[in-house]
């Protein structure tokens, strides 16, 4: 009788223990989340797109100030924009608790946005990183001189009909040239960082749909109850 009472008391503590594991979000959270460094997924990725998208939104309206007859493809303030903006749908997917296999609809439009501007961004930095190459690669071939407040560089000197770039608002051509030369070198590398930064998150996302992380953890349960079964 003292042993069946034993094994009664131990059965109930087990499924105590079970609807505990199984009503608390937080425990579930806590096996199901997937950290890198001791952080959450989306925090560490957050983080550089918001540093990184603030860096080149500052240094594009930095290098907007410099001329007023800049095109807007030459600053690209707008890639860092939407690196900002994906940093804070990665802060907000943060804030919503987890669910395994994306029963919330809140959780799914979430990561389908951040998926979806992740990918946007990547395709801007691309982008901004091409526009200010061209650029850069032109400047270090430009003749440059100073007329009316103004700087005119030409491709080909020896050449009338060659293409004339007018920079207003520029009293020194050599520090116009300088200046721009640095920030486009600056736009090249956070851009190309920012890119990757992007495309490993997009990466991680499609990881992260498929299971990627997760099948240890999931088929766990399967393995434990096929060994209870043995032992029966």
């Amino acid at each position: 009788e003292k042993s069946t009472d034993s094994s009664k008391t131990q059965e109930s503590a087990m499924k105590k223990k079970q609807k505990k594991t199984k009503g608390d979000p937080k425990t579930g959270q806590e096996e199901e989340y997937h950290t890198c460094c001791g952080c959450r997924f989306p925090l560490l990725f957050a983080l550089l797109q918001l540093a990184l998208g603030t860096s080149i939104t500052v240094l594009g309206f930095l290098m907007a100030g410099i001329s007023s007859s800049l095109l807007v493809r030459d600053t690209p303030y707008w890639a860092g924009i939407i690196v900002c903006v994906v940093s804070l749908v990665g802060f907000v997917m943060l804030c919503i608790s987890y669910q395994p296999d994306e029963k919330t609809c809140v959780q799914f439009t979430v990561k389908l946005m951040y998926f979806l501007l992740s990918a946007i961004g990547l395709v801007a930095c691309v982008l901004a990183v091409a526009f200010a190459a061209h650029h850069y690669l032109q400047m270090t071939k430009f003749t440059c001189d100073t007329i009316l407040k103004s700087c005119q560089c030409k491709l080909d000197t020896a050449d009338p009909l060659s293409r004339t770039f007018v920079y207003q608002d520029a009293a020194d051509c050599g520090s116009l040239t300088s200046m721009l030369n640095l920030y486009l070198l600056l736009q090249m590398v956070l851009n190309l960082i920012t890119a990757l930064v992007c495309l490993s998150a997009c990466f991680v996302m499609w990881k992260h749909r498929y299971q990627v992380f997760y099948v240890g953890i999931r088929f766990y349960p399967l393995t434990a109850t096929e060994g209870q079964q043995q032992k029966v």
